[in-house]
């Protein structure tokens, strides 16, 4: 495994990273995660990435139970706050009440007393900036966070919130959007704004929520137990990419990544981690082989002319609007 430095912070993550998003606590058994997470372990992964949300608040308890007994000095662990956790309206938002509340229930279901990074999950238009600001400050300077970084925020947004953490006095770090070779909509504005701030981005869905693995195949169903197939699971996400015009540009990646010696899921992960903004790449499981496979893209270099026939087969494809950085309008 290798590690980056997270933004300009001296906080150091793996490069490959573990997230709980559709896995932990819905889509498979508890002995399960726990294996998949034993698998980022050994494999050298520190970092965890999971949301108050996930699963309705189950994939954090299955995070903490599973990496209860280890080094807590030797993980960092992450965890988000915004969508809803229950039926009140002020279970949900970027409130100073939301943000107490959901801090203290996220540690208890972690099992920990802090943790190292604390996320604003979307940007809550509902809620003055400053009062979510100086809420995370209070969260950081009681000692429940490290760091505070934000998910799926524009450049604009993100320059506002920097400039009140400089204020305050506490470290606003990441950034947690979108990424991959289909989905560029950050490289116009996001990796300009959060190079200037000393912002680094912890990326979501690198293989395009599984369709960069080549598992798709044009004019063909989904396969059976796929994400696709399960509502439970993405399969809204997964949606915008499953048109046969993706699919035929994604399998004639499959010699490129063979040239290179990867898996095609390697060479998605490996790609978004060519950018040096990006400080590490979130994959999930539901089995442990997967977390094995993926990890094997911590390390790669790949070559101006790899990227460049990467580009020239998928950039008719891709999603590059900046407009798709966006939160709800109003609070979910």
């Amino acid at each position: 495994m290798e590690f980056r430095h997270l933004g300009r912070s001296g906080l150091m993550v793996s490069e490959i990273s573990y997230g709980n998003w559709i896995t932990h606590g819905s889509q498979v058994e508890e002995d399960a995660a726990l294996a998949c997470v034993r698998a980022a372990l050994d494999s050298g992964i520190t970092t965890f990435d999971t949301a108050d949300v996930y699963a309705g608040t189950r994939a954090e308890s299955v995070l903490g139970r599973a990496l209860k007994g280890e080094r807590r000095e030797g993980l960092e662990i992450f965890t988000k706050v915004y969508w809803p956790t229950g039926p009140g309206r002020n279970d949900r938002g970027l409130s100073r009440k939301h943000i107490m509340e959901s801090i203290d229930g996220s540690l208890r279901r972690l099992q920990t007393d802090h943790v190292d990074l604390y996320q604003a999950h979307r940007y809550d238009y509902s809620t003055p900036l400053e009062e979510t600001m100086e809420a995370f400050a209070d969260v950081v300077r009681s000692g429940k966070a490290h760091y505070i970084g934000v998910s799926e925020w524009k450049a604009s947004q993100l320059r506002e919130a920097h400039a009140l953490a400089r204020e305050l006095r506490i470290p606003l770090i990441s950034n947690q959007p979108q990424y991959s070779m289909l989905w560029r909509v950050i490289e116009t504005e996001v990796i300009p704004a959060s190079e200037e701030l000393g912002i680094g981005q912890i990326v979501w869905s690198p293989m395009a929520q599984g369709v960069l693995s080549g598992k798709y195949l044009p004019g063909q169903p989904p396969p059976a137990g796929s994400r696709a197939t399960d509502e439970k699971s993405g399969a809204n996400f997964i949606a915008r990419f499953l048109n046969d015009d993706v699919l035929s540009r994604v399998q004639r990646l499959k010699p490129l990544a063979e040239q290179a010696g990867l898996t095609m899921a390697q060479l998605a992960v490996a790609w978004v981690l060519q950018n040096p903004n990006v400080a590490s790449a979130i994959v999930g499981a539901s089995r442990p082989e997967q977390v094995h496979d993926n990890v094997k893209a911590a390390g790669v270099k790949l070559d101006a002319d790899l990227l460049k026939a990467i580009d020239e087969i998928v950039e008719p494809v891709t999603e590059r609007d900046p407009a798709k950085t966006e939160s709800p309008a109003q609070r979910p």
